[in-house]
């Protein structure tokens, strides 16, 4: 029995030997974890995103970690790889890893002090920015290393959205269109020359039958009954050489106003229209005359071939007095037949202009011809019927025959060109504007604005910024500069290349600049106050500085002109504040 009590107490003491072993044995490995320890202790790593929620500037994003160890959390001899990895609809996208290691770790990387803990900085390269990001999440993955053990961590979800506002830019680019110059009323004269011959007053037959004397009866046939022209006053102008005594150049010179005004009566009063009195009576002839026509004879002698030209032209200048003139020019013998041959008989003579005032077609019969008989009408009317027509349609039919009819007129194809990219053709468009600047030869800066339109719209945005930089000094060009611009990340030249134009781009180019406060101001100054997006980008403003009542207001109104905003709202990290509040689900759900 005591034998048996013996080997029982015997047995029960190696038990409890073995299970001591086991116990230091597990305390030992444990030690010999630092993973372990590491990773349990892994919520009191800390990082910092910014910003948050990242932000899309210009085509890309772009965003920093920091990274913080408390002490004693980061063992000796650990390896600790980090990766951050963007998360978004449709797939991920992985970056470049960092590592950190311990003091006593094999291999290189940014070193942790265990003693201290350490601090880790990880600036990320730019990432082109996909549609699916909007809604992206950034992940950091770690997995921790000692020798040949590895531990995955658990990851860290940093930010949930992007920030890509800029997207929502109107692509709204203004194409210049080139004015007509149409004048409705304007002033003009028909004007002829009766000549005499020295010293005489009565109107030779050969005077009538002159080109210029056929051209104004022809004009005064055709349009005295027309309502286009307005008949105003007739003045007659008449004139003596300086070769006569003074005194009868005088009489010469009244004489001969008379038999001109008495000429062109006689033209009037073929008309037998007694309604029309107009140039039928000597009272509507104002009449001037000049008895020596001095200022006459100096310009004929500037422009003649004469050999003593310059002779006689320092004779005028030296002789004021008419009689000392007349003498020192008729002592130049050789010179005074060529005077009286070639210029004195041009100062012999009456000068009759009938003063008009040109009355243009009335708006609608100039909209009714240019659609049914666009070539009985100048390119001025056309292009001004152009302006008339509030059917694109109809501008684009009309700028047509426009420039089939005025082909060599470059604005003709130009107009053309924004008219078509009203109908969004802006292949058509483009070619019409390459017409337009073949035929203004690159002189006209308004072309370049709209051939960088075309480019802008086709993707080619450094083409765009080329063609615009030619026609910078365009109002209409600063402003799609500006769109290139935020498209850039270069909100602060946006801002200042929208200039006046209110509207939701200029507002856009505020927020985006930090002058948020200003977007209401801006849009409700303007005629796109009514636009759903403009709305919407009201809320983005009222959600920034926390006016949330107003933010929910502003897209419920937003949503209602436009129902697609829906679903662009519901993955607008602009709204992630917004994302738990009941009025805000109500409108995406």
């Amino acid at each position: 029995m005591i034998k048996h009590n013996l080997n029982f107490q015997k047995m029960k003491l190696k038990i409890l030997i073995n299970i001591g072993i086991s116990i230091s044995f597990a305390l030992i490995l444990s030690g010999c974890d630092p993973l372990g320890k590491m990773l349990k202790k892994q919520a009191e790593i800390k990082y910092t995103l910014s910003p948050n929620p990242i932000e899309m500037i210009g085509d890309s994003i772009q965003f920093n970690i920091v990274g913080k160890f408390n002490q004693k959390l980061f063992p000796k001899k650990v390896t600790f790889i980090v990766t951050p990895v963007i998360k978004y609809a449709g797939g991920e996208k992985a970056l470049k890893s960092l590592t950190l290691v311990g003091e006593s770790a094999v291999g290189s990387g940014q070193k942790i002090v265990y003693s201290t803990g350490g601090v880790f900085n990880y600036p990320s390269d730019k990432i082109a920015f996909e549609p699916a990001m909007r809604n992206a999440k950034i992940e950091l993955r770690s997995i921790g290393q000692v020798k040949n053990k590895e531990k995955a961590f658990d990851p860290i979800e940093l930010a949930d959205g992007t920030l890509a506002s800029s997207l929502l830019v109107r692509n709204d680019e203004k194409g210049i269109i080139a004015k007509d110059v149409l004048q409705k009323v304007e002033s003009m004269n028909q004007t002829t020359h009766i000549y005499y011959a020295m010293n005489e007053s009565n109107v030779r037959s050969t005077e009538l039958k002159t080109e210029e004397m056929k051209a104004i009866n022809t004009f005064i046939n055709n349009n005295l009954n027309s309502p286009i022209y307005e008949f105003k006053g007739i003045s007659v102008s008449a004139f003596a050489s300086p070769d006569g005594e003074t005194d009868k150049n005088e009489n010469l010179a009244k004489d001969r106003a008379n038999s001109g005004s008495a000429a062109v009566m006689s033209e009037f009063k073929k008309n037998k229209d007694k309604k029309i009195t107009f140039g039928k009576t000597k009272d509507q002839f104002q009449v001037a005359t000049t008895k020596e026509d001095w200022d006459g004879f100096k310009s004929l002698m500037e422009k003649s071939d004469l050999a003593d030209k310059e002779l006689i032209l320092r004779v005028l200048t030296m002789y004021p007095d008419a009689e000392q003139r007349r003498k020192e020019i008729k002592n130049l013998s050789k010179t005074y037949t060529e005077l009286a041959d070639k210029i004195l008989p041009k100062l012999r003579r009456s000068e009759i202009s009938i003063n008009i005032n040109k009355t243009y077609r009335g708006d609608k019969e100039i909209t009714r011809l240019a659609n049914s008989a666009p070539d009985s009408l100048s390119v001025e009317e056309l292009l001004y019927a152009g302006t008339l027509s509030n059917d694109v349609n109809n501008k684009v039919q009309i700028y047509q025959a426009a420039e089939k009819i005025y082909n060599n007129d470059w604005r003709t194809s130009n107009n053309l060109g924004c008219a078509l990219l009203t109908q969004n053709k802006v292949n058509e468009a483009g070619e019409a504007f390459k017409r337009a600047e073949k035929s203004a030869n690159g002189s006209q800066t308004m072309v370049f604005n709209n051939l960088g339109v075309i480019e802008s719209k086709n993707g080619n945005l450094a083409a765009a910024m080329e063609f615009y930089q030619k026609s910078s000094s365009q109002p209409e060009t600063k402003y799609n500069m500006a769109i290139i611009e935020i498209r850039n990340g270069k909100y602060a030249d946006a801002l200042s290349n929208f200039g006046d134009f209110n509207g939701h781009n200029k507002a856009l180019a505020q927020l985006l600049s930090g002058a948020g406060s200003s977007v209401k101001e801006t849009i409700d100054a303007s005629n796109e106050k009514d636009m759903a997006y403009s709305f919407y980008l009201k809320a983005i403003s009222n959600v920034r500085s926390g006016n949330t009542p107003e933010a929910i207001a502003n897209l419920k109104i937003a949503i209602e002109k436009d129902s697609a905003l829906k679903a662009y709202l519901k993955n607008d990290a602009e709204f992630i504040k917004l994302r738990s509040d009941a009025s805000f689900s109500v409108l995406v759900n």
